[in-house]
């Protein structure tokens, strides 16, 4: 099983943030990685089950969805190798918020795992874009 971690703080409190990456179809924050999303079928941004295609290449559905724990599982359904449904299977990622109550920041959580089929090693580059995404993310509350 193939996994990945990222994390960082983010100088925002955790209602700010939360309020930005909860909607599944939203990711104008990070213009610098995603440059679209198309929405698949009628479900909301936070909908269990909704769809969403990023860039034209990442096909990727809500798993779970919790204002409680801060939390979003998503998973992989396809995608360009190294993370086509041809390398890999049962990608899930995982997007865990945390306060950071002496700074009144936001303790951030990036993960996920997968499962080998093919050759390709989707490690590396599963963790360069999430780095970039908490990059944008990052940026957007400066």
């Amino acid at each position: 099983m193939g996994t990945t971690y990222q994390s960082t703080v983010l100088n925002a409190p955790i209602d700010k943030v939360w309020a930005t990456v909860r909607d599944f179809h939203d990711l104008s924050w990070s213009a610098n990685v995603v440059e679209k999303v198309d929405v698949v079928g009628d479900k909301s941004g936070d909908q269990i089950g909704t769809q969403r295609v990023l860039n034209d290449a990442f096909h990727e559905t809500l798993l779970e969805l919790s204002d409680v724990e801060h939390s979003i599982r998503y998973s992989i359904d396809d995608g360009p190798s190294p993370v086509s449904k041809d390398d890999i299977e049962n990608y899930i990622g995982c997007v865990r918020l945390s306060s950071v109550t002496d700074s009144n920041s936001t303790f951030i959580e990036w993960s996920s795992s997968w499962e080998k089929k093919g050759e390709a090693d989707c490690g590396d580059f599963c963790h360069n874009i999430y780095l970039a995404l908490l990059a944008d993310l990052g940026n957007h509350f400066s």
